[in-house]
């Protein structure tokens, strides 16, 4: 696996050929908040895309996945991002909107209107008016220009902070913006290539992909085919997003986008499937999106902990699954934690509840690394240690079933009074 160098303020314009920013257009009522966020890239970019498996999936979804065709991957020029407004549940109307999005975008950009994609996050049912866009887009295109012609001349500075911007202009409950970006010196046939992978994301609440998180968009210079990168993308959201859960909600919005540029290619050579090029690039993006998810997570609506819950002794990877959401969900493991109650009997009832085949004899327990259970009986622990252990950020549940060997870890938040809060003020 490739040594891995984390770039300091790093995000989603760190990769060359990718130029983002935000702006206030007037989606929210809110004038110093951002709220329209446009990624831009070089011609020659080719992008794949991960969307909700929610019914009630967002005319964006729609939209952009039909841009993006079967295969799940195409060529594109921009993404364009909407919070305040999910555009969810909207019928033709909200179809219409996000085509006429995408057909603003390309005559500023200079593409077709399917070199497009689109997303939007806020409040579902409500139609989204166009006027902002029809404003905004033109205004955050010439400022993502200038940051563009800065670059050229080797200053980087108002590029870097564009992609800020955007990751900023797509919060919706979230505390903070969530970005990330690394690179890494390529080997094998790609030796001397330099390849950066980065990132943003927004999640807060309504999390439980199953399919990639709310809004994301991974970037990277490699160049890739459109086929390797939804492969490697699909395969990396299996094993970070979908890994998520903050309330067992899956939303109507869910997109996650990759976006390869190439522009670090050196004589034209690109990773193939099946390479060791290929794990290399596949073990960055993945290193990207881990820590997005874990930073949704631990930025769960009202949350104060990051949780990990790791699942081992599973008889299937299915099992291990299902039982690591099982714990990862339940109200009381999570208010538990909230209330830094080390009551290990809640995660056995979260353990015997979710239809999961083991004896509960062979079952093994730890809480923050501390043993709390073994063969399904108590084990005496310090309670006074367990209180100075629950001060920590993260806290992490290990249990082992003893019904085989597969393994799997999830992410989560601890369920506190500002959660209810936060979603009984929702719309109001």
């Amino acid at each position: 696996m490739p040594s891995l160098r984390v770039i300091e303020d790093g995000g989603v314009a760190s990769p060359a050929g990718i130029y983002a920013g935000g702006i206030h257009a007037g989606f929210r009522a809110d004038p110093n908040r951002l709220d329209l966020a446009l990624v831009e890239v070089d011609e020659g970019a080719v992008a794949a895309g991960a969307f909700t498996t929610n019914k009630f999936c967002a005319a964006p979804v729609t939209v952009s996945r039909g841009h993006l065709g079967e295969d799940g991957c195409a060529a594109v020029r921009a993404v364009c991002i909407n919070s305040g407004n999910a555009n969810a549940a909207t019928g033709e109307e909200g179809l219409e909107c996000a085509e006429a999005t995408c057909e603003l975008v390309a005559r500023e950009v200079g593409c077709a209107p399917e070199q497009v994609l689109v997303a939007s996050t806020g409040v579902i049912g409500q139609l989204l008016d166009l006027s902002p866009f029809k404003t905004g887009v033109p205004a955050l295109h010439e400022k993502i220009a200038a940051a563009a012609a800065a670059s050229e001349d080797e200053d980087d500075e108002a590029r870097l902070a564009g992609g800020h911007d955007a990751a900023h202009a797509i919060m919706t409950t979230d505390t903070h913006p969530k970005e990330y970006a690394v690179s890494y010196e390529a080997t094998g046939a790609l030796a001397g290539q330099t390849i950066i992978v980065g990132g943003m994301c927004k999640g807060s609440g309504m999390i439980m992909p199953n399919m990639a998180t709310m809004i994301s968009i991974i970037s990277t210079d490699a160049l890739v085919e459109p086929e390797l990168l939804h492969e490697v993308l699909v395969s990396v959201v299996k094993k970070t997003f979908n890994k998520v859960t903050v309330d067992s909600d899956t939303s109507t919005n869910d997109t996650c986008i990759a976006i390869a540029t190439g522009k670090a290619a050196l004589d034209g050579c690109s990773i193939e499937a099946g390479t060791p090029e290929a794990d290399e690039f596949a073990a960055a993006v993945n290193a990207v999106c881990q820590h997005l998810a874990r930073e949704i997570a631990a930025d769960g609506e009202g949350a104060s902990k990051l949780v990990t819950v790791t699942v081992a002794g599973a008889a299937t990877d299915e099992d291990a699954d299902t039982a690591a959401r099982a714990i990862a969900n339940s109200p009381l493991v999570k208010t538990a934690i909230y209330g830094h109650d080390c009551n290990w009997g809640r995660i056995a009832m979260a353990l015997g509840k979710c239809g999961v085949a083991f004896d509960q004899r062979d079952v093994d327990i730890d809480i923050m690394g501390m043993p709390v259970c073994r063969d399904g009986l108590t084990v005496a622990f310090d309670e006074d240690e367990a209180l100075r252990r629950f001060e920590e950020p993260e806290i992490t549940i290990w249990a082992d079933l003893g019904a085989g060997t597969c393994e799997t870890t999830v992410w989560t938040c601890d369920l506190t009074h500002e959660y209810v809060t936060i979603n009984g003020d929702y719309r109001t």
